[in-house]
């Protein structure tokens, strides 16, 4: 809405009064942007809210379906729709956001809270929202400043996070391609034991994947499950690092009892945790 004001000289000036909805829109922004100390617990809330999603997720893939557990789904649904909403709200690129798979994760993952398929199929859609995890949360940089036990073992926390994520999307591929027709694979027990001994190369071969579709399966599982846990052994393995920024090349990770910078030479000043 355009107004006019006269200045200290009398002249006339324009300007706009911002509208309800830019007003929603600000104090939205507020909390997920915001650094004060309400804004930062409503992050965290939201990091809270996604890891007991996870959590619910896998625990009722083991039960059967009744009405606390479709109530339970209705209300992970709405929280989950008006966090999704809120961030399409304040995005400033929205059209860009709609491209990324967080979204069309989170889009897939309300449906199925919301407008459950039939039988176990909503199940190995919702595997999906563990997804979200990895999203680049504001949240990373505020656990660096929040938490000294984060920044010692970031690498190894998201290697975890890596690792368990793909375990059970897998498992949840494995289930849904498997049971209608595979005697073997009769619950989520029976595709994440069968998940696990295919990453490890143990492969005990009393429950196998037949056909061209199980053997893909049981191949990818293979791949990209060594490799993950390769790396998280090498994340526990090597040596522990700071994230420090160096001033001068920005090189962010350093042994923490480095003194210069070992792609530059500057003189560090990485503070001692153990001191104060």
């Amino acid at each position: 809405m355009m107004v006019y004001r006269n200045n200290a000289k009398g002249h006339r000036l324009s300007g706009t009064i911002a509208g309800p909805f830019e007003v929603l829109k600000g104090r939205i922004r507020q909390f997920y942007e915001g650094d004060t100390f309400g804004c930062i617990k409503f992050r965290y809330a939201l990091l809270v809210l996604d890891v007991v999603t996870v959590l619910f997720i896998i625990a009722t893939s083991f039960l059967p379906r009744n009405r606390a557990v479709e109530t339970l789904d209705v209300v992970f649904g709405v929280l989950i729709l008006a966090d999704f909403s809120a961030r399409m709200i304040i995005s400033r690129k929205p059209l860009r956001d709609l491209t990324r798979l967080s979204t069309w994760t989170d889009i897939v993952v309300i449906i199925s809270f919301l407008a459950p398929l039939a039988g176990e199929a909503g199940g190995f859609l919702r595997a999906f929202r563990t997804l979200r995890l990895l999203r680049d949360y504001q949240m990373v940089a505020r656990l660096r400043i929040d938490s000294s036990f984060f920044r010692r073992n970031e690498e190894v926390v998201f290697a975890v996070a890596n690792l368990g994520v793909f375990i059970f999307v897998m498992t949840g591929i494995v289930y849904e391609t498997q049971h209608a027709h595979n005697h073997q694979i009769a619950n989520y027990a029976d595709a994440l034991y069968f998940t696990v001994t295919a990453l490890t190369t143990t492969g005990f071969g009393d429950i196998t994947l037949p056909g061209t579709l199980g053997r893909l399966i049981t191949v990818v599982i293979m791949i990209f499950g060594v490799t993950l846990f390769l790396n998280l052994a090498k994340s526990l393995l090597a040596p522990s690092k700071v994230r420090f920024p160096c001033p001068v090349c920005a090189l962010q990770r350093h042994d923490v009892d480095a003194v210069h910078c070992k792609a530059c030479g500057t003189v560090l000043n990485i503070p001692d945790e153990g001191m104060g």
